[in-house]
């Protein structure tokens, strides 16, 4: 059974999609962004203070579900511009541990409201 998570330790929606959805033990989260949840306002700021808030948003949206970044299996990663990997990458890797979730990275181009940043992954349900 499909079950939307909703939240307010994380952002809300700004479209017709769901923080998250959980069907049987995988939760599969919503691209975030920078947007504080406390103040619906995104924080536009560096690469790495991006990636922050988002994997904030992130944690929040995972705890509602159930689960944690220790159960994510795998991310997708959108970046404004490739050059801003290595700052991502620098605050990536302070959020989980070896073995690392599967991962795809890849330049957008353009994303919503000229953010920097934005990561959505799957995750299990905590057993």
């Amino acid at each position: 059974m499909r079950t939307a998570i909703v939240t307010d330790m994380g952002p809300k929606p700004v479209g017709p999609y769901s923080q998250a959805i959980v069907e049987g033990d995988f939760i599969f989260v919503s691209g975030q962004g920078p947007i504080n949840p406390q103040t619906g306002q995104l924080e536009l700021a560096d690469a790495r203070s991006e990636t922050k808030r988002v994997f904030e948003n992130l944690k929040a949206i995972l705890q509602a579900a159930g689960s944690s970044l220790d159960h994510v299996v795998k991310c997708n990663v959108y970046l404004r511009e490739i050059n801003d990997f290595a700052a991502m990458n620098e605050v990536y890797q302070t959020y989980f541990a070896n073995p690392f979730p599967a991962r795809t990275t890849i330049q957008a181009g353009a994303l919503p409201g000229g953010i920097a940043v934005e990561i959505e992954c799957i995750a299990r349900k905590k057993k």
